[in-house]
């Protein structure tokens, strides 16, 4: 009422200096009553501050930052902020990419028109993308859409393969975290509208090669379930056997296009980088799967199946290191000649301590203990044809019938690969828990013992830690 009074007062004849100062006069009314409220709400201002206060530091310290920084973006619901504000922005740019197309068309008829609109669909859609990462925030948003395609894309494969594993529902997070930092280390929102137009395509390479990586970690392991509980469900192999092959068939059929349409690069040697690996470690699990379902045909024990999977496993994880060292190198090149950037330096200096000096480091450890083991395992004396058949009992690790056996010090029979097995926990005897193998002097014994307590992580370590996706993409 207090802002309409200026004009109601206009239509009553008043002296021209009072309608002068009516605006003003107006507005006192309501600076009165925002005063007022302010000052009898502020002491329940400072307690909801206070208590905001309170709450962010008992969380902070219960669960740390990074659980709080998650817990309040979806409590705001960030993501939908993001995705209705550049959907609602890319709508209005697309409104008047097709007002001003109409309106040049509008003289030619229906039919001409319609052909132009067809005909300039990819230029809208060019233009729209464009358009739609011209400023961090419409970065911000076209990430949390980005988020939202990838979530989805995971819940179809994981539908496929008939699994609900709760970590493989962060794909989405992951991939907007990976797509936010290439455009931040590209620059993203200051090339010009054709150069950023290439990149944004050059990143959602990186980013699909990226996804694939993802798809991998979701079927391996239902590989190595199905192959290893003798799951009779065809279906389910079979499901998993495609999957597998869309992602041998696609990185090859994206790396036959990629290099036939565009001359070498070190962007394009990243993805093609990227995409053999991809290969190489479907392949990888494939061939482990292969010997999993032939172990669990076999009627005898089958004692060579350890050395087999480490052998594979060993192929493509030094297979996955040499590509680490090779996107080192590659990014370092971009470093230094293409496009620096205190982000990209960081980003790398990240990828060769992870994914190169801890992952050579890890790998090296995992060999020199499985050499002592098979050390150990050959310092004990191997059970003899008649020692067996007056034996005439399984192996008490396996349970598995013994066709060749290594005797330990206190005369217990084992399978060499399952006492192997067993001395990457503790270096006793399953049975009366004697010592296996003798010692030569003191030193030894507590090389030995320091030995056998860091040997309880090895059977973590046997399985080996897939490279960091953000970092090896962060290099790119």
């Amino acid at each position: 009422m207090s802002f309409m009074a200026p004009s109601f007062f206009a239509m009553i004849p008043l002296p021209p200096n009072l309608l002068h100062h009516s605006p003003a006069f107006s507005t006192l009314l309501p600076l009165f009553l925002v005063k007022y409220v302010l000052w009898s709400s502020s002491y329940d201002v400072a307690q909801v501050i206070y208590a905001g206060y309170q709450h962010g530091r008992l969380f902070i310290s219960h669960n740390g930052l990074s659980a709080l920084v998650e817990t309040e973006w979806m409590r705001l619901n960030v993501p939908c902020v993001l995705r209705v504000f550049w959907v609602m922005r890319v709508a209005e740019h697309a409104i008047l990419l097709l007002m001003e197309s109409y309106d040049e068309v509008a003289d030619e008829g229906l039919k001409v028109s319609t052909l132009i609109a067809v005909q300039s669909l990819a230029s809208l859609a060019k233009s729209l993308l464009v358009t739609g990462c011209e400023t961090i925030t419409a970065v911000l948003g076209m990430t949390s859409v980005i988020s939202f395609f990838c979530h989805y894309i995971g819940n179809f494969f994981q539908w496929i393969l008939l699994t609900e594993e709760e970590e493989d529902k962060s794909i989405g997070t992951v991939s907007a975290i990976l797509f936010y930092i290439l455009a931040l280390q590209t620059g993203l929102t200051s090339l010009n509208p054709e150069k950023r137009f290439i990149r944004l395509c050059r990143n959602f390479c990186l980013l699909f090669t990226a996804l694939l990586h993802f798809l991998h970690n979701i079927v391996n392991p239902m590989l190595m379930s199905l192959s290893a509980s003798r799951n009779p469900s065809t279906h389910r192999h079979v499901r998993a056997l495609g999957v597998c092959a869309f992602l041998i068939m696609f990185p090859i059929t994206l790396l036959v296009y990629l290099w036939s349409q565009h001359s070498i690069s070190t962007w394009l040697l990243a993805v093609s980088a990227f995409s053999v690996e991809v290969i190489v470690k479907v392949v990888v699990s494939l061939m482990i799967y292969s010997l999993f379902l032939i172990d669990a045909n076999r009627n005898t024990f089958w004692e060579q199946l350890d050395d087999y999977v480490y052998y594979i496993r060993a192929f493509g994880n030094t297979i996955e290191f040499c590509f680490g060292i090779f996107l080192f190198f590659n990014g370092a090149w971009i470093l230094l000649f293409e496009s620096g950037g205190a982000i990209r330096a960081v980003m790398m200096c990240i990828h060769a301590y992870f994914n190169i000096w801890c992952e050579a480091r890890a790998g090296w450890s995992v060999f020199m203990k499985r050499r002592t083991a098979v050390n150990k395992i050959n310092s004990l004396r191997e059970a003899s044809a008649d020692q067996l058949h007056r034996l005439d009992d399984v192996c008490a690790i396996c349970y598995q019938e013994m066709h060749s056996a290594k005797i330990t010090r206190c005369n217990h029979f084992f399978h060499g690969m399952c006492l192997r097995k067993w001395l990457y926990v503790q270096d006793r005897c399953p049975l009366c828990h004697d010592i296996l193998y003798r010692l030569d002097n003191k030193e030894n014994s507590e090389a030995g013992n320091e030995e056998n307590s860091n040997n309880q992580n090895l059977l973590l370590e046997e399985e080996p830690d897939q490279a960091d996706l953000l970092l090896n993409e962060g290099v790119r």
